[in-house]
């Protein structure tokens, strides 16, 4: 590979046997931890997050682009989640048919109805892209997808360079080593966190991580608390059930769990379905929304992060709507947008189910989830449609091209995985964090980066559902 690792030492089998147990011991010195997953609530056994062997090279001008339009989505998915009339005519079709948004979208018309009690706004997201190879070999940048909502690996992706360092040193390549950037996304997080809670201004109110069941992926965020408890800034973790059986709201809305108050909401839970797994689920994540704590995202930002908000934009003029008179803003986003089609009933609709059938592996059926292992592809796409094109139901399924990176080797380091080389595609993720207080943007930054590798094999999965692991970009 151009400027990357040599196939020298790529093939060399004794040395890629010595740097993988140089690069395991390096990852847990470093804490790129999770916990095991026959007990993933308890950290008496835990094992390396998986991640490769090596960086991988990713062009600079793409990397800085990428970098240098993480503000710009920040401003978007804030304006997006301002703009009731947006919201409304780009979900409307799928509320009909996609019975978890509307779910959201019910709480959204609420909170709306009642009036907003908090007009401080958190917003962490992380916009994810992939490079597309064009025919004349140049790449450019393609986004996949933007995570307003428990966007994670902030925490482990700020230990990893000093890993691939380390690997680099031990393996006789001092340059390529100097070549890693610094990166620490929990820094950043943690600082808008902070900034929400100082806004607050209630030095004894708590942030509140709303977790999972299931916490194989904490010292992910073990490291963004560690950074709160750095400031001062108490933290507490609860689940749904938690909130369910001691939450409530004094009379000026002051939210508490446990009777300890809240000033910030962090939701690391509630963004599938199964999340919701009864009605009491629902009236706590409404009892939230309505309270004065800072929620992060709140409602209207998580229905901003939906797939079918992300098809709109893609639509001619819909972007210059949030930022009129600003041509190169809507240039520098747009030109990150991959082909995205609608659904929706109608002839617009209709031919882009033609287009699926005809040539299903140029495209990706995304449905309205998030968290990894949704989306459908090749043949499968054939079988859905055939099932859903004359239905409603295929309006809860938007349409997008499919993105053709360039594989490249590398070996995926694993629990009980055998150590072989495998052809690998990767998933650039760049994190944004903003705080706004009325019409006043406080904050508003890009503050690092996620690189994930994958088996060429897999088409969908992130690191927590185990097909990703955890990389760094060498610039090239």
């Amino acid at each position: 590979m151009a400027q990357g690792i040599p196939e020298t030492v790529m093939m060399n089998t004794a040395l890629i046997k010595e740097l993988a147990d140089v690069a395991k011991d390096a990852a847990l010195l470093q804490g790129v931890l999770m916990r095991i997953q026959e007990t993933p609530n308890s950290s008496e056994l835990v094992t390396y997050a998986p991640f490769t062997l090596f960086p991988t090279p990713v062009p600079k001008a793409v990397f800085v682009q990428s970098l240098s339009v993480q503000t710009h989505y920040n401003t978007l998915v804030d304006k997006i989640s301002q703009d009731t009339d947006f919201l409304q005519e780009a979900l409307a079709s799928t509320i009909a048919v996609d019975d978890f948004t509307a779910r959201l979208f019910r709480i959204h018309q609420q909170i709306l109805k009642e009036g907003r009690s908090q007009h401080i706004v958190l917003g962490l997201n992380r916009s994810d892209y992939m490079l597309d190879q064009r025919e004349d070999e140049t790449s450019s940048l393609k986004q996949i997808e933007i995570n307003t909502f428990a966007a994670s690996f902030g925490g482990l992706s700020s230990r990893m360079p000093d890993v691939h360092r380390n690997i680099l040193k031990v393996a006789g390549r001092l340059e390529e080593s100097q070549r890693i950037l610094d990166n620490n996304p929990a820094d950043g997080l943690a600082r808008a966190v902070a900034k929400a809670w100082e806004l607050y201004g209630r030095e004894r109110a708590a942030v509140m991580f709303l977790v999972e069941e299931s916490q194989r992926n904490i010292f992910d965020q073990r490291y963004i608390e560690t950074e709160l408890w750095k400031r001062d800034i108490p933290t507490i973790r609860r689940r749904f059930d938690d909130v369910c059986k001691t939450g409530s709201l004094s009379q000026d809305k002051r939210l508490f769990v446990d009777g300890q108050e809240v000033a910030v909401v962090y939701y690391r839970n509630g963004y599938m379905p199964q999340n919701y797994i009864s009605e009491q689920t629902w009236d706590a994540r409404l009892l939230m929304e309505r309270s004065l704590a800072v929620k992060c995202p709140d409602i209207s930002t998580h229905l901003a992060g939906t797939k079918k908000v992300q098809q709109v934009l893609a639509r001619p003029g819909v972007l210059e709507r949030f930022f009129p008179n600003q041509p190169q803003v809507v240039e520098q986003i747009r030109a990150t947008f991959a082909g995205l089609y609608t659904l929706d009933m109608g002839p617009e609709g209709d031919k882009t189910v033609a287009m699926a059938l005809a040539a299903p592996d140029r495209f990706v059926l995304k449905p309205q989830r998030e968290g990894g292992g949704n989306n459908i592809y090749g043949s499968e796409i054939c079988q859905v449609l055939e099932g859903v094109k004359e239905s409603t139901e295929r309006m809860a399924y938007i349409l997008m091209d499919k993105i053709h990176p360039t594989p490249v080797q590398n070996y995926l380091l694993r629990r009980d995985a055998a150590l072989k080389i495998s052809s690998c595609l990767s998933e650039l993720g760049v994190f944004g964090a903003y705080v706004r207080k009325g019409s006043d943007m406080v904050m508003n930054e890009c503050v690092g980066h996620l690189l994930r590798t994958k088996s060429s094999e897999h088409s969908d999965g992130g690191v927590a559902a185990g097909v990703a692991v955890l990389d760094n970009p060498l610039l090239i």
